[in-house]
């Protein structure tokens, strides 16, 4: 997993400029942020980087790989997921997996477990999107 300094690095060369660049923009002190390999910036410096790149705080830390999704929502949608898995082996459900009979088996399940954690970030990326469309109004 890719370090502060270098999730950093990476939106920084993705955007164009370089870390001394984004320092100035931001009025860091020359090779603050090199520092942060070391030693923790403050929370309030953290943000500015984060706003900066229009990405979370959690981003940056290394909480989540989805810029703009926070820990929290990490949970939130592994908590969805989990319940679309459990209807699919609950009789009941309309999701229920029929399979043939047949249990899913340990890659088929990973596979469609990864699928669904898709649906659910482009899900919760989309809502968002309609949420943000709908407040310009």
């Amino acid at each position: 997993m890719p370090s502060l300094k270098d999730r950093i690095k990476e939106l920084s060369a993705k955007h164009h400029i370089t870390v001394a660049e984004l320092e100035r923009t931001l009025n860091f002190a020359n090779g603050s942020i090199s520092k942060w390999g070391k030693q923790s910036p403050s929370a309030e410096r953290l943000q500015k980087v984060a706003d900066y790149f229009g990405v979370s705080t959690d981003y940056l830390l290394g909480r989540t790989n989805t810029p703009s999704f926070t820990a929290k929502d990490e949970m939130d949608i592994h908590k969805v997921v989990d319940d679309m898995i459990s209807g699919l082996s609950n009789k009941n459900s309309l999701a229920f997996l029929k399979n043939n009979g047949s249990p899913v088996d340990e890659d088929d399940a990973e596979l469609l477990k990864i699928s669904l954690e898709n649906v659910a970030r482009q899900s919760l990326l989309l809502s968002r999107k309609r949420n943000r469309e709908n407040n310009d109004k």
